[in-house]
């Protein structure tokens, strides 16, 4: 399927996904992957289907499988490869099948739609489980390990500032799903936790940790290069007014008098990305501080300074075959061509991948924290 030098591979089963049969490829139309940094990916599958297709029998016993609690659900991978280099574009699972018929001559669509790994781990309530003396990066690695057979591998972070309940003070309980509480737990410590393919096919990467704007980036976005330009649209917007300090409350054990603390947003794994910071324009009081500790109110403070500072943001679509690669969110890329104010890195904080036969598309959107790029050239 696709285009000359792109291959897509679908793979569906329980657990362990299996190729699917000929007829179901052949009867698929379009397949589109959303990824955002901050909620869960997800993906649809459009296939055509008349009223004796095989489809409506494979996919409606498939859902079936998801309502029993003993029984997994439907796995879904969605591999690409590109000049022979496979990589897995999504690992899911199915969550909803709806199928339209056709009439007047016109076949019928059935639409898959599905989620990545984390609603396996948003399907049973496990309140009031025990965590005695076990720090939150222990707790999530213990319940990321009960979905190893996804292929989930944790790649949990130490806490900036730890904080370990003494079990004759309190012990903590889990409260809600797995997902649920990981969620919780990153809130509380100022993390972030998502779920992301790869690097091997069949494998997951379930990452609890501090939002990372560093590392390589990407392959550049060319705009208005004539021959070098690699970008269908691209545009760009700036928010003067989306500057924030927040303000904390450490309350003072012996007077009980709540202290605020402004908290600059000085996260090294959030490094400027460009020249003229964002500059501030109101202080926004977090009042739930005061019952936290120290340092879980430090942790709060932190993730807002960084979330309110990405004020330069931008939006645009790509061919992938004259990108020569897959966009990936979560990641940096340079941007060329745009002029002095907007060149530079920017950070990807969602991708939207569109694939149909003879063509692969996708839709992305960037952030950035100033104008002006820090990097004298943005590389190639």
């Amino acid at each position: 399927m696709l285009a000359q030098g792109i291959q897509l591979t679908l793979l569906v089963g329980p657990i362990v996904p299996l190729p699917v049969p000929r007829v179901v490829l052949d009867a698929l139309q379009s397949v589109e992957v959303r990824t955002q940094a901050g909620s869960a990916s997800g993906f649809q599958l459009t296939f055509t289907i008349t009223a004796r297709s095989p489809l409506n029998t494979i996919f409606l016993l498939a859902a079936g499988t998801n309502t029993g609690m003993g029984t997994p659900p439907l796995r879904v991978l969605l591999i690409v490869t590109m000049n022979g280099s496979a990589q897995p574009l999504f690992d899911g699972v199915m969550t909803h099948v709806e199928v339209q018929p056709g009439g007047r001559g016109q076949a019928g669509t059935l639409t898959v739609t599905g989620e990545d790994v984390t609603k396996a781990m948003d399907m049973q309530d496990w309140s009031g489980l025990p965590f005695p003396a076990v720090p939150v990066e222990g707790r999530v690695a213990l319940l990321c390990a009960k979905y190893a057979p996804f292929g989930l591998i944790p790649m949990v972070i130490p806490v900036l500032f730890p904080d370990v309940q003494i079990p004759i003070d309190k012990i903590p309980a889990q409260k809600g799903t797995d997902l649920a509480y990981i969620q919780e737990l990153a809130r509380q410590v100022g993390y972030v936790f998502y779920v992301e393919p790869g690097p091997a096919v069949g494998t997951n990467i379930a990452y609890f940790g501090p939002e990372i704007k560093v590392g390589v980036p990407q392959p550049a976005l060319n705009v208005d290069m004539d021959a070098r330009t690699n970008v269908e649209s691209l545009s760009f917007k700036f928010d003067p007014t989306k500057g924030v300090l927040p303000v904390v409350f450490i309350q003072n054990q012996l007077t009980r008098v709540p202290i605020p603390i402004p908290i600059p947003n000085l996260n090294p794994l959030q490094p400027p990305l460009g020249l003229l910071p964002t500059p501030i324009s109101n202080l926004k009081v977090l009042k739930d501080t005061a019952k936290m500790s120290p340092m879980r109110a430090i942790s709060t403070g932190l993730a807002e300074a960084a979330k309110s500072q990405d004020a330069v943001s931008g939006s645009g679509s790509l061919n992938v075959l004259r990108y020569g690669r897959v966009l990936k969110a979560r990641g940096l890329v340079g941007v060329r061509g745009a002029g002095v104010a907007y060149d530079g890195l920017y950070y990807v904080s969602s991708v939207t991948s569109t694939l149909k036969r003879g063509d692969f598309k996708q839709s992305f959107e960037l952030t950035r924290n100033g104008l002006v790029s820090i990097t004298p050239a943005v590389p190639v």
